[in-house]
Order: C-alpha cells, then structure tokens, then sequence
C-alpha cells in the first residue's frame, strides 16, 4: 500500500466533499434564499451585524467552498471556513441540543473536524497547491 498516495486521496476525497457542501450553502445565500433573507435569519438567531454577516458568511461559503475543491490555498480556506463553522455553532446550534433533526450542532462539529484536519494536514498533492509547490 502506497502511504502517502491513499493520504493524499482521503484529504482530496475530504476537500471535494466538505467544499461542495459550503459551495451549495453560499450559493444558498446569495441567489436561491438572496441576502436579504439570510440577513432576517441571523438576526433572528442574534448574529452581530446580521446583514454584514449575511454577505461575509455567504462569500466566504461560497469562494472558500471552491477552493477547497480545487485545492487552492486550501489552509486558509479551511481556516476561513473553520471560524464561521465555529460562529454557526455557536449563534445557531448551540442551543438546541446535539443532534441535526433538533436543529443541534452535529452537523457543524462534523464540518469543523474535516475543516480542522485540513489545516493541520494540508492538501494534498492531488490540488493546484500541491502542483505549485512542487520542487
């Protein structure tokens, strides 16, 4: 078994899924619920800056999620991402217990793993910054 060829499979395996699941949650907020209903649900759920962090949550999701699936500047997208998993935890799961079908913060802490282990891990060689950082 090659090692480092089934490493870099399950961290491109990790990043193609984690980053379509961001892509559909911001393009979810800029064009199929739009801005402005986004906005009215974090203030309902008491974000600071609702409407601000409609349009940050939303781009970061959206630009961030494709990244990770191309595999560029992966650490920061994941590390982007991983600060508004752990905002969405907080302002909105938090409360309502553990599981998803309550509303509970499963789902985010599953998301904040897969984020976490791609800072910590990387990309992977099978990604644009594995190409470019080639020797």
């Amino acid at each position: 078994m090659n090692r480092p060829a089934v490493r870099d499979f399950a961290l491109l395996l990790m990043r193609l899924v984690v980053g379509a699941v961001f892509i559909a949650h911001g393009y979810q907020h800029w064009f199929a619920s739009g801005m402005s209903a986004t906005a009215q649900e974090f203030a309902r759920f008491g974000v600071p800056q609702p409407t601000l962090s409609a349009y940050v949550a939303g781009t970061v999701e959206l630009i961030g999620g494709t990244f990770l699936v191309i595999g560029l500047l992966t650490t920061i997208a994941a590390s982007l991402l991983l600060l508004l998993t752990v905002a969405a935890t907080y302002f909105v799961h938090l409360g309502n217990g553990f599981f998803v079908a309550d509303g509970g913060m499963e789902y985010t802490l599953v998301l904040a793993a897969a984020l976490f282990s791609l800072v910590v891990f990387g990309t992977g060689r099978a990604s644009l910054d594995g190409v470019l950082t080639r020797d």
